[in-house]
């Protein structure tokens, strides 16, 4: 839009120009035209002419019909010239109109297209900011329980145990992440809107294991398919999150899940926002099992930050102080290959598409040359936010 704007009013700026010296121009046409003409002998020889038509001679004066003609020749040159310059300016005229009106069309759009982003904005920032009251309130009430444990415990003169004093400290690094990921994870609609199209890898599956199933926005699409699902997650204030929406989960380790069910077992397995948390040992590790305990034709879908797209690397990846590495494309393929997976390929999701640098209007080699050179930058730096490695287990 502001690229509209800016092209409309150069395009009216160039139409003034143009207006302005037609105008200049037809007034010193106007004001030379008595100068040119003379008007009171072409009145004279006309009079003349009038006066020896009536008196029906049949000899007028030659010199005064040639004097006449060219006076009048000059006359009506002259006037269709003024003619001319008038219609080419009351076409100009209408084209800085017609101008002006799609410039001041393209500016009100504008304007209210920001009124409706910015109350969009806000009315995000505001569910957001709700989100985060309820969960400190559920937080609140979970640690007076455990505090109020302790308490009693303390009150009997007794110690507490390491991991009862623990279990406190969890808690609160937990509350304090899921309240990280209410505010810059993004709303649920909005992820799962993005995970919609992983849906149809697990249509015929009997069970899909969703390993770091987070507040369960992967869960509820499968739910709604009618396709059987449990997540795992390791911070208890997601569980209890993804319980609370009624969701097949529990806190456990991912590799202490997956060891609990037998080889071939499993219908999929999803994990989205998760590789990069863990330690490359772990992350083998955990590819290996999951090609065992998946049954034959089952997909495994893991989804990360895209570490191809310098926005995503500094926007999102560096935000999050429980990333461990990021974890390029081709490195990911490569541990799902080397595990036994099949038919492997990458899906890219999330674009960028209003942080790219715009195209010219293509006119000539260097315009040409300039596009090309924004293409390398926008891929470089605006490549799509995550990508998903999927494979299938033959």
């Amino acid at each position: 839009m502001k690229r509209t704007i800016e092209e409309l009013s150069r395009k009216s700026r160039e139409k003034e120009s143009q207006l302005k010296k037609k105008f200049h121009t037809f007034q010193q046409e106007i004001s030379g035209f008595s100068e040119r003409i003379n008007t009171s002998k072409l009145d004279s020889l006309l009079s003349g002419l009038e006066k020896n038509l009536k008196k029906k001679s049949d000899l007028l004066s030659f010199s005064a019909l040639k004097e006449s003609h060219r006076i009048l020749n000059e006359f009506m040159t002259h006037t269709i010239g003024v003619l001319s310059l008038s219609a080419d300016l009351v076409q100009s005229t209408g084209e800085l109109i017609n101008i002006k009106d799609r410039e001041w069309d393209a500016l009100s759009n504008n304007h209210v297209h920001m009124i409706f982003k910015s109350m969009e904005w806000k009315i995000d920032k505001l569910s957001a900011d709700y989100k985060d009251a309820n969960a400190l309130m559920k937080r609140f009430i979970l640690l007076k329980e455990k505090l109020n444990q302790l308490i009693a415990i303390l009150e009997k003169k007794d110690m507490p145990t390491p991991s009862q004093v623990r279990d406190v400290y969890q808690s609160l690094e937990d509350a304090q992440y899921a309240g990280f990921e209410n505010r810059f994870r993004g709303l649920d609609e909005q992820v799962k809107e993005q995970q919609k199209d992983y849906i149809p890898y697990f249509k015929a599956a009997d069970i899909v294991l969703d390993l770091g199933c987070g507040r369960g926005e992967f869960l509820e699409l499968l739910q709604q398919e009618g396709i059987k699902a449990r997540g795992i997650d390791t911070n208890g204030q997601m569980i209890e999150i993804c319980k609370e929406k009624g969701l097949n989960c529990e806190k456990t380790d991912i590799l202490q899940a997956l060891a609990a069910y037998e080889d071939s077992s499993l219908g999929g397995i999803f994990s989205s926002q998760v590789v990069e948390h863990l330690p490359p040992s772990y992350l083998k590790r955990m590819i290996e099992i999951a090609y065992h305990k998946l049954s034959s034709s089952s997909y495994i879908i893991i989804e990360t930050v895209n570490p191809l797209s310098v926005f995503s690397l500094v926007q999102i990846y560096f935000l999050d102080l429980s990333h461990k590495q990021p974890v390029h494309p081709q490195a990911l393929s490569f541990l799902l290959k080397s595990a036994g997976f099949d038919d492997i390929h990458i899906k890219y999701s999330a674009p960028l598409n209003n942080e790219k640098l715009k195209s010219l209007p293509e006119k000539d080699e260097i315009t040409s040359l300039l596009n090309e050179n924004f293409d390398k930058i926008n891929s470089l730096l605006y490549a799509p936010s995550n990508y998903a490695v999927v494979a299938v287990k033959k």
